[in-house]
């Protein structure tokens, strides 16, 4: 089973990838069996802590947004991240073939290496049950930087890239998801002033 991954990526991420490289699962597998999985536990755990636990500020009163505004926002997140997920492998097969890389003609490798990258930051997501914007925002940054470290040790491993040449491709790969940052929160604008800004209520 794929989730067997997820210890790995912790305790011996290079042994681990090179069993997801000898793997060459299909991305629609990976989605289905692993990204689609754990992705969830940001969108689930966010939606109990915002609607059944709440948040303060300082001494302020209690804050929780409404179920019926936080369920299409985390319906959102969720599909984000998925598509996330998948650009950024997109991008990462597509500009391996200026690296050197054993590129794969339906993006295996570099949807793989995002999927196994992120593990972190999936993980991260059990945090959002304890809404404390300080500590969330310690752990998620804890969690990017781990990831980023993943995806630097997996890129000689999965894609067949010299280590030379990770420095630099990593960098590209950084830049592309910080321009998919940037854009997701263009998109979160939108789509509020659509109508899907949260409802908040306190007390």
């Amino acid at each position: 089973m794929l989730l067997s991954h997820v210890l790995g990526m912790f305790t011996h991420p290079d042994e681990e990838w090179s069993h997801i490289k000898k793997e060459h699962k299909s991305p629609l597998l990976v989605y289905g069996a692993y990204v689609g999985i754990l992705a969830l536990i940001s969108p689930i755990c966010a939606y109990i802590a915002t609607t059944q636990i709440g948040w303060q500020v300082g001494s302020g009163p209690l804050t929780k947004l409404t179920p019926e505004s936080a369920l299409p926002l985390v319906v959102l997140t969720y599909i984000a991240m998925l598509v996330g997920v998948f650009s950024l492998g997109w991008a990462i097969d597509w500009m391996s073939k200026n690296y050197g890389s054993h590129h794969d003609n339906y993006f295996a490798y570099g949807i793989a290496l995002t999927a196994y990258s992120c593990t972190p930051l999936f993980l991260a997501g059990f945090v959002l049950l304890y809404p404390e914007p300080i500590v969330n925002t310690l752990v998620f940054l804890a969690a990017a930087g781990y990831t980023g470290y993943l995806m630097y040790d997996g890129l000689p491993i999965v894609l067949g890239i010299e280590k030379e040449r990770a420095i630099p491709f990593s960098g590209a790969i950084l830049t592309v998801a910080l321009v998919y940052l940037v854009v997701t929160r263009v998109g979160t604008v939108i789509v509020w002033s659509m109508g899907f800004a949260p409802q908040f209520v306190t007390g």
